[in-house]
């Protein structure tokens, strides 16, 4: 039987000079093993680390509530730059009495028809629901939309919006669908309820 430590075989006796040569075959062998431990390792954790740990449901509806917390405090600085960043860059925007906004021009547009001077944009979350896969979650809320007319009388607009929020590859938190509607009455019609 031939000890690797040694470099030997218990049924024959080696010289010298091959006696250093089996040390040094087992002490290749024996790192050659160690790195391929190492290697399959290392492997091993890039690829756990890189696993998305699905998150709980109230971990996500926290994150979402964050990042429209952002969000809702981007518009009521009027910041079209800062409200557009939260958006996926897949996004789809459906204002109101606009065509839907598909594209980073588009919902810059959208805002900017808002985000005036002297407007005041109040965006207060109401319920988000987290999927269990903890990557997407919805948010409802209300709005308030103030503004001043030409001869600065001031026109109050409320209703309600409906985001959809995406995990992304980084880890961050952006909208993916995002739809708001005003709760008065087109000229001609009535109020339901």
């Amino acid at each position: 039987m031939i000890d690797i430590i040694k470099g030997t075989d218990e049924g024959e006796k080696l010289t010298g000079k091959e006696s250093k040569k089996g040390r040094w075959i087992a002490l290749v062998v024996v790192l050659l093993l160690a790195a391929g431990g190492y290697v399959g390792g290392i492997s091993w954790m890039k690829a756990y680390r890189k696993a998305d740990v699905a998150a709980t449901p109230e971990q996500t509806m926290d994150a979402v509530r964050a990042a429209d917390a952002k969000l809702a405090k981007a518009a009521a600085a009027r910041d079209v730059d800062g409200t557009v960043a939260l958006y996926a860059d897949d996004a789809v925007v459906m204002p109101p009495n606009q065509a839907m906004a598909m594209d980073k021009l588009a919902e810059r547009k959208a805002w900017s028809d808002i985000m005036v001077p002297g407007a005041e944009i109040t965006l207060t979350s109401g319920k988000i629901e987290a999927a269990k896969s903890g990557d997407i979650a919805y948010d409802v809320g209300v709005y308030t939309l103030i503004t001043k007319g030409k001869k600065g009388a001031l026109t109050t607009d409320g209703g309600k919006y409906l985001m959809v929020w995406k995990k992304q590859s980084d880890g961050s938190w952006k909208a993916e669908a995002v739809e708001w509607n005003s709760d008065k009455a087109l000229p001609g019609m009535k109020t339901a309820g």
